[in-house]
């Protein structure tokens, strides 16, 4: 029997820190999941993503939570706005 299966998160907080402790492991960055902010954005002047953060991103959360997300979709660009939209769209699409 395997007991490496994670507990489901419990809140839509739970969720929002395990996406920014994913990303932040993904991207090698610099700071902690206290330290950014649900609402701020990925891209510019908020956390500062380029299109190539984003895909290796994407790659780790659909490895991670099981969902597709599709280069050419028009949703891309609300998905990926903030950490809240990222965390809303996974908890509402995952299935793992």
């Amino acid at each position: 029997m395997q007991d490496n299966q994670k507990p489901t998160v419990s809140s839509a907080a739970d969720l929002q820190r395990e996406v920014a402790e994913l990303m932040i492991e993904c991207l090698n960055l610099e700071i902690t999941a206290d330290q950014l902010t649900p609402d701020a954005p990925l891209y510019g002047d908020g956390l500062g993503l380029d299109s190539i953060d984003v895909l290796e991103v994407a790659l780790m959360v659909s490895k991670r939570y099981g969902l597709q997300l599709r280069a050419d979709s028009a949703d891309n660009q609300h998905i990926f706005s903030s950490l809240r939209s990222l965390a809303d769209y996974i908890a509402t699409q995952r299935t793992r």
